[in-house]
């Protein structure tokens, strides 16, 4: 087959897998894990049950894919952050925030759609590699006296991610950026 003939069948695929994943996360979000079905998925994804199976065989698939996304893009966010302009500090800070930002918006993940979401290998390998970015870049700010060195940058790892999973609970942005200075405040070199 051409190449242009298999670019837009792969183009029509990703269109139909994101459209179902938007879809059920949307229901999710308005009918409640129980109240999703893969009839009514189909029905709003404006796709046939036939097509749905064939991508998906239930809804806790589908689930599991688009919290993949989810965490695939939060990843590549921070990621692309830590490498931005300024000092490792700053660069530390923006991090920080979007993660605290990020923490506050999973909120809503609560009781039995967390448990379903946060069970697969996924959850645990992209934890790793944010714990290995973060470690990376306290390791830069410690070469530049901007971070703290009487602490293991491991350590201080664990220390940033359990002090902004508390965002959590806060329901405005200026309280999870006072929650990222009160942290970046423990990270800072002891005079």
């Amino acid at each position: 087959m051409p190449k242009l003939w298999n670019e837009t069948i792969e183009e029509h695929r990703r269109a139909v897998r994101d459209a179902v994943l938007e879809t059920t996360a949307e229901l999710v979000a308005t009918q409640g894990l129980r109240g999703v079905t893969m009839s009514r998925i189909a029905e709003e994804s404006g796709i046939g049950r036939a097509t749905l199976y064939k991508y998906f065989p239930d809804v806790e698939s589908i689930l599991e894919a688009w919290h993949q996304r989810q965490i695939a893009d939060h990843l590549s966010e921070l990621a692309a952050l830590s490498e931005s302009a300024g000092t490792t500090g700053e660069r530390l800070e923006v991090v920080l925030e979007a993660y605290a930002f990020i923490q506050q918006q999973r909120h809503g993940h609560g009781g039995e759609l967390s448990a379903l979401l946060h069970r697969g290998g996924h959850v645990a390998h992209a934890e790793q590699h944010l714990r290995d970015f973060l470690r990376d870049l306290l390791n830069e700010g410690v070469e530049a006296g901007e971070i703290r060195s009487d602490v293991s940058p491991d350590e201080l790892v664990g220390y940033c991610l359990h002090a902004l999973a508390g965002a959590g609970g806060l329901t405005s942005k200026a309280a999870a950026k006072r929650l990222v200075t009160v942290t970046l405040a423990g990270l800072r070199p002891q005079d």
